[in-house]
Formats: structure tokens, sequence, C-alpha cells
């Protein structure tokens, strides 16, 4: 099961967070032989995705880095947004590892 998490991001700046995936010894899952790719919807059923660039750092160390660009966020309006993070094993198996909300919350500047 997924575990839920809520995030922030600053609509027209370079969003970036750091996940650390455990086991249920609440050690490092280590993530060797895993691809890993996460979206952002505005609801579940929309057509419309935005792709986090997912980043696994150092496998052994159960690291992801999620980031959106300023662009990607700047395309953004104000607003909440759901997401969802995978893990493919080498084998195949696809796993949902991280579920919430995305906030952005909007912008002043401009240009």
């Amino acid at each position: 099961m997924a575990i839920y998490a809520n995030l922030t991001a600053d609509q027209g700046s370079t969003f970036i967070s750091v996940v650390t995936l455990v086991d249920d010894t609440n050690e490092p899952l280590d993530l060797t032989g895993y691809t890993t790719s996460g979206q952002v919807r505005k609801t579940y059923s929309s057509t419309t995705a935005i792709d986090f660039t997912t980043t696994v750092d150092t496998p052994t160390n159960g690291k992801i880095q999620l980031q959106l660009t300023d662009t990607q966020t700047g395309g953004m309006k104000a607003g909440r947004y759901v997401y969802d993070v995978e893990i493919v094993s080498g084998g195949g198996t696809v796993t949902r590892v991280i579920e919430g909300q995305l906030e952005i919350t909007p912008s002043v500047t401009r240009g």
C-alpha cells in the first residue's frame, strides 16, 4: 500500500522533493534494478498529465528525487492536484509507493 503525502510547490519555481522508501522493518528499500515514474493530474480522471522527473540517487538508500521544472509549475494553475509515484522491479512488478495531493501556490512575480 502506498504512503500518502501531501506536497506543496510554488507556481513558476523549480520543485524538488526527496522521499525515502522503507521496507516492513523500517530499513531503506533497496531500489537496485528498479525504475521509477510519477505523474500529476488535476483530478484522478484527467486525461492530461504532467510527468515528474524521477531519479534514484543511490539505489541502496531508498531515496527517490521528484522534480518539476519552473516551466512545468508555471504552466499549472494555482490549486490542488493529485499525484502518485510508482516503482517497477527488474521483473516487471509495478508498485505504487507514494500518492497524495500537490498544492500549487500562486505566483505574484511575472516575467
